[in-house]
């Protein structure tokens, strides 16, 4: 048995070959290419058969898809700061199957074709703040416009920062200037978010002077509050804030859903949904109208 191999009692299995790990017990690629005879090598190999066969006999039999629109997959990934190791890890597809799909191997081009099961794994993997690594950098939008949106409420950005537990530059930079933001920073700000959008600071031990300084800054440089953005859109470079010509919009929006829960019989999602808003979005949009006296 060589270095790389691992004991399982009652199997045989063929020696592997260099110093490369072998694939775990249970897969179709030990079983078939490396000879396991351990029982969930086997029922792995069975239950490709097995598939194999339905499909056949179905006509539905595609071992192989186009490998174009997977390759356009993970170079999308790749733009929301979701690289090449994490994508691998998400997926379980292996470094050397991913690094043949994009740039070939020895004098041969990027693969054509992949096995179906590959690009199903791959093209599984959407583009999230929660999918990007700590590390990666991601667009800087949707982090701007939480924290700026939080001081609108009167959160300044020096509570801000000590909540995040960054420092107080970088979140001045993040709402000011917008650079792209760590993976970790934009889940961060994205969970405080959630967080504070509906908790009054002042009720949070926030004193009022920076209370009001806040709600002035983000005044003057036109900075709108939660009620504004929707959930769905909030990260998009090309939303753009609703705050209504004449009424606010949160108002607006809050004083329709009513309507519709009280004298509709609605219910708060049904609301939601004939308003053409998320749940999340009209439920933000009427805590923040209620606290600031905008509907009944």
């Amino acid at each position: 048995m060589t270095s790389t191999e691992i004991p399982v009692a009652g199997l045989t299995t063929r020696p592997a070959t260099g110093t490369k790990p072998l694939p775990p017990h249970g897969t179709l690629t030990r079983h078939k290419f490396h000879g396991c005879k351990c029982e969930p090598c086997r029922k792995a190999g069975r239950e490709y058969m097995s598939q194999r066969y339905r499909l056949i006999a179905y006509g539905r039999w595609q071992p192989y898809v186009d490998a174009a629109p997977v390759r356009a997959h993970v170079r999308m990934l790749c733009s929301y700061g979701i690289g090449i190791p994490q994508t691998r890890q998400l997926s379980g597809v292996s470094n050397g199957s991913i690094s043949r799909l994009l740039y070939g191997r020895g004098e041969q081009g990027p693969s054509r074709r992949v096995r179906t099961q590959t690009a199903d794994r791959i093209l599984a993997i959407k583009p999230s703040l929660d999918a990007a690594a700590p590390s990666a950098l991601v667009d800087g939008t949707g982090t701007q416009r939480r924290l700026q949106a939080l001081v609108a409420m009167g959160w300044p950005q020096k509570e801000l920062a000590r909540r995040l537990g960054l420092d107080r530059n970088t979140v001045n930079d993040q709402v000011n200037l917008c650079p792209p933001a760590y993976g970790s920073t934009a889940r961060a700000v994205r969970d405080l978010y959630d967080e504070l959008w509906n908790v009054d600071p002042l009720r949070a031990g926030v004193g009022q002077r920076w209370v009001v300084e806040a709600k002035a800054l983000a005044k003057a440089r036109g900075w709108v509050p939660p009620g504004a953005w929707d959930d769905d859109y909030i990260d998009s470079p090309a939303a753009v804030p609703d705050v209504g010509e004449h009424v606010a919009q949160y108002v607006s929006l809050t004083e329709n859903a009513e309507w519709l829960i009280t004298t509709q019989g609605y219910t708060q999602e049904l609301a939601a949904y004939r308003l053409g808003v998320t749940r999340a979005h009209l439920a933000r949009a009427m805590s923040y109208a209620r606290s600031r006296g905008g509907a009944a």
